[in-house]
Formats: structure tokens, sequence, C-alpha cells
């Protein structure tokens, strides 16, 4: 099979009648490698390590159980995987308000978090809900920001007339 892109390694020698392609995988790794992205990752993983997996891991955890306790006393808040094990991510689904719309309402706010099915259609079935709304928390996070979503969901039920 022939190549789609042109240059780079993904080429072993060329003359004015033939291009010789490389041997996989190289054939089809056109164009310069991703050296800035080596770097960057590079960067990431000396970050990472100088703060300490133990630390983050630590951290993250309470994290999830602060935003747990504290969205959970927002009424019409229904967590989507309650694993008793889980990553710093908390799904959720908040009364009849659609969760673009949750997330509409909390980027006009400052508040990023991402909504929809997120690859996950069978779960979606499975809990019987269209889409979760859903914030993702790691070491970076702070609680105050946590209180601030919990602030600003309270003003999602605001715009929406609850």
């Amino acid at each position: 099979m022939p190549p789609y892109q042109g240059g780079g390694d993904m080429i072993s020698f060329v003359t004015f009648e033939k291009t010789h392609y490389n041997t996989l995988p190289y054939k089809f790794e056109a164009g310069t490698p991703n050296i800035a992205g080596v770097i960057g990752l590079g960067a990431a993983i000396d970050y990472v390590s100088a703060v300490g997996l133990e630390r983050i891991s630590k951290y993250e955890q309470e994290l999830l159980e602060y935003a747990s306790r504290k969205l959970s006393e927002i009424e019409d808040v229904r967590f989507i995987g309650t694993a008793k094990e889980k990553a710093c991510i908390i799904s959720f689904i908040f009364g009849d308000i659609h969760a673009h719309d949750v997330g509409t309402v909390l980027d006009r706010e400052g508040i990023a978090i991402r909504t929809g099915h997120h690859c996950a259609m069978p779960v979606m079935e499975r809990f019987g809900v269209p889409a979760t709304a859903r914030a993702s928390l790691a070491f970076y996070n702070t609680k105050e920001e946590i209180d601030t979503l919990a602030e600003a969901l309270k003003n999602v039920k605001k715009v929406f007339g609850r």
C-alpha cells in the first residue's frame, strides 16, 4: 500500500525516476517528527517526578472526596459512576437540565467542564441519561475552585428557574 503523504523519514531515497519508501512503520510517518512534543513530554515527566506520584495521588483523593461532598449537598445533583476506587473525575446529571446546558452556563462563568456522552454511550444507556456533565480534577486544582463550581451550579438552577 502506498503512503498517502510524503516527506521526512518515510522515504529511504529518491531519484528522478522513482521514490523508494522506508520500511514499516516509517513508510507511513511523513514529515518532521514531533520534536516539540517529545521535549514537552520530558518536561512534564520531570515536573510530575519532582512533585511525586504518591503526593499527587493523595491530594487528588482529597479533592475527589471534597468535591463529592460539596456537590452532593446541591439538590438535584446525581452522580454517575460511584466506584469505591476511582480517578479524580466526577460525572453527574443535574435534575432535568441537559448536560450541554449546564456546561454552557458554567462556561459563561469561566468554569470548564466536559459534557456529552464521553465516548461511553453504553454507560449512558445503562444509566438512562443522554449525557453527563464531567468535572475532571487534578493536582493543580484547589478546593476553592471546587467551591466556585458548586456556587456556579446553584446559579445554573436559577438560570433555568429551578
